[in-house]
């Protein structure tokens, strides 16, 4: 596995395709589908699937699946625009499940 320059990163617990560095970690917490997720500022290895509506616990979105570019494991979403103010800086960013991915080092 890569080590990007010393850095702990994230991986998707199938395949362990690396997907998110751990500096590029915003919070600890929020809420996924299934249960405790990460709020990324960036992702990688991935594909985003096409932008849908979605209902959420802090409010209407538009937002993407993202899943894993190896195995296709879907690890979250990606908020392509938040439409209450409080929420824009939401934006642009990823939302990944804690149970999809794990930590290396």
């Amino acid at each position: 596995m890569a080590e990007f320059d010393g850095h702990p990163y994230y991986s998707c617990i199938n395949c362990r395709n690396p997907v998110a560095l751990r500096f590029d970690l915003l919070s600890k917490s929020f809420h996924g589908k299934t249960g405790p997720a990460y709020f990324f500022s960036r992702a990688m290895n991935i594909t985003v699937g096409r932008k849908e509506e979605r209902k959420l616990i802090t409010g209407a979105y538009t937002v993407a699946d993202i899943y894993c570019s190896n195995c296709g494991e879907v690890l979250g979403w990606k908020y392509i625009r938040a439409y209450e103010i409080k929420q824009k800086f939401k934006e642009g960013r990823f939302i990944i499940e804690r149970a999809k991915i794990v930590k290396e080092y």
